[in-house]
């Protein structure tokens, strides 16, 4: 059998992890003596391993263990459903676009319509109104010209999709991401929907290419030469092989995610201030930049996640490439 154990770094990876996510999921559940909103108006600045707070507090008298536990959560509540949910719309976005290409999907005049209001509405509501009215009008005359004709015409999903990317790379993350935050009030779902709208980019470029490639192979002829469902070859023949490249990226998609959210809780948009962040936790040194742990304490643990994000992914790419041989 091939050598598919784990290193060192990895095992010290999955339990930091480990640790991070049992503290997420039972924060509200453990003996802490203030919340992260709680102002102790009697320790003010106070260095850690006091008498009640043992990692220290803010310029405001908040706790920064209660924020550091808080924040964990908040990271398991945003950023792993948004590379989880980013990676499935990308793949799909990438999947249908490579496998399908320009011509050979066919659509009737409903269905144009159906695609193009959804996509009228998606405009309206993360641009402007405007936007999605242009979309609708746009939408009803290809929908009356298209219906004359009375017959399926080829949809350029391909061209769609890489004219998506081509808009959403354009600009970069970080800017893109701060004009749409800064134009929404404080939310975590519509900061949930603003980093889903950014993330799925990646996932979708990796799929098409495989995909590419993949739908040229002789498997994929012989499934279409039995008779099988465009759909289903997809799904069930070309998708899994596509796989690979994906899932070594999702440990880093996640590392960046983390990276992102904290960029924006600290510069003080996106999440609401009540919600306690480890980007706002970085935020309250500006306050008392004497405060060496406000700094010290919230960088090691972000730095420590993300080294371990990346050594999960290191790892999994060394499962990938070790062959799986049973004697």
């Amino acid at each position: 059998m091939g050598n598919r154990g784990l290193s060192r770094s990895s095992c010290l990876a999955f339990v930091w992890l480990g640790l991070v996510a049992l503290s997420a999921a039972v924060v509200t559940w453990l003996p802490l003596l203030y919340s992260p909103a709680t102002v102790d108006l009697y320790g003010i600045d106070q260095p850690p391993l006091t008498a009640s707070h043992w990692l220290g507090t803010d310029t405001y008298g908040r706790d920064v263990l209660a924020m550091l536990l808080f924040g964990a959560r908040t990271v398991f509540l945003i950023s792993f459903p948004v590379a989880l949910a980013g990676t499935m719309l990308g793949v799909a976005l990438g999947g249908i676009a490579g496998f399908w290409g320009n011509y050979r999907a066919k659509f009737s005049p409903l269905q144009y319509g159906i695609v193009g209001t959804l996509l009228s509405f998606l405009l309206g509501y993360f641009f402007y109104w405007a936007v999605g009215i242009v979309g609708l009008l746009c939408t009803g005359i290809l929908w009356a010209i298209f219906k004359q004709r009375q017959r399926q015409l080829p949809l350029p999903l391909d061209s769609l999709v890489l004219g998506l990317i081509a808009v959403v790379t354009s600009i970069p993350r970080l800017i893109l991401v701060l004009t749409l935050a800064a134009v929404q009030s404080p939310s975590v779902g519509r900061l949930f929907l603003i980093l889903l709208l950014t993330y799925w980019v990646l996932p979708a470029q990796l799929v098409r290419t495989e995909l590419l490639r993949i739908r040229e192979l002789p498997y994929v002829e012989a499934a279409y030469a039995a008779g099988l469902p465009p759909f289903w070859v997809l799904l069930r023949h070309a998708l899994p092989n596509a796989w690979q490249s994906v899932i070594t990226m999702m440990p880093l998609s996640v590392a960046s995610l983390i990276g992102l959210e904290t960029t924006l809780s600290f510069l003080g948009v996106g999440l609401p201030p009540s919600v306690a962040s480890w980007g706002r936790l970085l935020a309250a040194a500006q306050q008392s930049p004497t405060d060496w742990w406000l700094i010290v304490i919230p960088g090691l643990v972000l730095l420590f996640t993300t080294l371990s994000l990346r050594q999960i992914s290191k790892q999994i790419a060394a499962w990938q490439r070790t062959p799986n041989v049973t004697r």
